[in-house]
């Protein structure tokens, strides 16, 4: 198992902790909970793919924030296991232009069948209400990853402090 240094846990703890912050931030204006979301808190879901260290502060951010969810345990547990599985897909993407990519499946598709087993169970008409809540929620991480995420992870690659810590990853 490869060991983590001071600087990446810092890495992942201030990512978490800024994760949260943003989080609950954009609950004030309703907009972090429910079947049409826009975490902002989602753009920092692209920084696994430089920072591979951050999916797991990223995991506690988002359990942290899922804490104050209105649909409870279940998202607490479903909606903080989808952030960590698209963050460590994302810290295996290629290309950074495929890097916002996992967040926008992975919530779409757990979040959105969570927010639908919520509003009707698996009985009839789970379909139809997963495919809508699983647009919504898929829409809203794309606009928080793609249209926030991208330009944060393209400047942060401009940065000399963070092309340092780049280039120490890839020595």
């Amino acid at each position: 198992m490869k060991q983590l240094h001071t600087r990446q846990l810092t890495t992942a703890a201030v990512v978490g902790a800024a994760y949260a912050a943003l989080s609950i931030f954009g609950s004030f204006f309703g907009i972090t909970y429910g079947p049409i979301q826009c975490r902002f808190s989602e753009a920092l879901c692209v920084l696994p793919f430089l920072f591979p260290e951050t999916a797991w502060g990223l995991f506690a951010g988002c359990l942290i924030a899922n804490l104050l969810s209105p649909y409870g345990l279940l998202d607490i547990a479903v909606g903080s296991l989808a952030t960590l599985l698209a963050a460590l897909i994302t810290a295996r993407c290629r290309s950074r232009y495929l890097a916002p990519l996992p967040p926008v499946l992975a919530n779409g598709i757990l979040v959105g069948g969570l927010i639908a087993f919520e509003q009707v169970g698996f009985g009839g008409g789970f379909l139809s209400v997963f495919s809508i809540n699983a647009v919504s929620v898929a829409a809203g991480e794309a606009v928080a990853c793609y249209a926030l995420g991208l330009p944060l992870l393209l400047a942060l690659q401009k940065v000399p402090f963070f092309q340092r810590m780049i280039a120490q990853r890839t020595r």
